[in-house]
């Protein structure tokens, strides 16, 4: 069996969860839902697949220490700090660079810090079937999240037909991914029973993974290669990725190779799944009063109904009379009032904050 490895990608803003979400410590830094960091729940509940010096985390710079706060286990040397964001292709690319000079014949997996997912063992089963997959094949393996509503806000992969059995479980060929549908699209895709939620997980051998990377985005391969170079050379990895990085395409992984691929595979979940995306999904994981609110915090309502409260103070009461479907976030230096139908406007909110100087501090 080939060395495994994983790769967590943790380098987002998290600016639909502002105020709590900043630069310095964004959602994935955060515990959003649960005591823990969503980062760190998400090494834990993988500390079966692989060991804690096997993990690599490509974060930002402005990110890393945090990082290593919250996953002091972590091999220091494999918590990267982009110097600027450039997508998910770019950091799939120094992905495969860095765990190729581990390990030339190396599997690994590329996934979200983020996610919420309670049934560990689940995920690790199948995360095991998508390994042997492969290892055994020339594959791009991914997970395809068994949809449980006719959601408008995920990608979708369409299943095609049978591979072969690894493990104790089924993979199949990819016919297709689409992109966010519409209502009555997404419930067309829920009834055909053949279309999962993309969920963003990958895994794949260095060998099958870099094939692409060279096939489909050879400029930005090339950039790679250089870093590895200079590596080799023994140059400091944070120079180099200063030097070469600004200049890689910003693309996501999904559009420059895993849509054109024609060997990539699915194995369905075997477990739970939220990818906690904006304020509204943190309402799924807590319980509600009897009127449809939730509350994180110290809260007094009076004829108010589904809303959401979060507060970081308990000593700070939070009091609703006669409103409905808001959500009110509060940390020490900033408050936000917003509708639940607004929710997916507030990365707008953020950059208008971010323009004004006496805010900046806030971001």
């Amino acid at each position: 069996m080939s060395k495994r490895y994983v790769v967590i990608m943790a380098g987002g803003r998290g600016e639909r969860f502002w105020p709590v979400s900043r630069l310095a410590r964004p959602k994935q830094l955060l515990p959003i839902v649960g005591e823990k960091a969503m980062l760190t729940q998400t090494v834990d509940r993988l500390s079966g697949l692989v060991a804690p010096k096997d993990f690599f985390v490509i974060t930002n710079t402005e990110q890393r220490d945090a990082v290593l706060e919250v996953c002091p286990d972590l091999d220091p040397a494999k918590v990267i700090g982009e110097p600027v964001g450039r997508d998910t292709a770019a950091a799939v690319g120094l992905a495969a660079v860095l765990v190729r000079r581990e390990d030339p014949d190396a599997t690994f997996a590329m996934l979200p810090a983020d996610a919420v997912i309670h049934d560990a063992s689940g995920l690790c089963a199948t995360l095991e079937t998508a390994f042997q997959a492969a290892e055994s094949q020339p594959v791009l393996a991914t997970i395809g999240i068994t949809a449980a509503f006719p959601a408008t806000g995920y990608g979708y992969i369409q299943q095609g037909d049978k591979l072969g059995d690894y493990g104790d479980r089924e993979v199949f060929n990819v016919k297709r991914f689409v992109e966010k549908p519409d209502e009555a699209t997404a419930k067309s895709y829920l009834a055909s029973g053949d279309y999962f939620w993309n969920a963003g997980m990958f895994i794949w051998s260095v060998s099958s993974i870099v094939a692409e990377l060279e096939k489909s985005t050879p400029s930005l391969w090339s950039a790679l290669q250089a870093i590895d170079r200079g590596l080799e050379s023994g140059q400091d990895l944070d120079a180099l990725l200063a030097e070469y990085y600004p200049s890689l395409e910003k693309i996501s992984v999904d559009y420059a190779i895993i849509e054109k691929a024609s060997n990539v595979v699915m194995v369905e979940s075997g477990f739970d799944w939220d990818d906690v995306g904006e304020w509204p999904a943190v309402a799924r994981h807590y319980p509600e009063d009897d009127a449809g609110n939730v509350v994180r915090g110290s809260a007094e309502l009076k004829d108010a109904k589904e809303n959401i409260i979060y507060s970081q103070d308990e000593d700070h009461l939070v009091a609703l009379l006669g409103v409905e479907d808001l959500i009110v976030v509060r940390t020490d230096d900033a408050t936000l009032v917003c509708h639940k139908d607004k929710a997916q406007d507030l990365k707008d909110l953020v950059k208008t904050i971010g323009t004004k100087e006496a805010y900046r501090k806030l971001m």
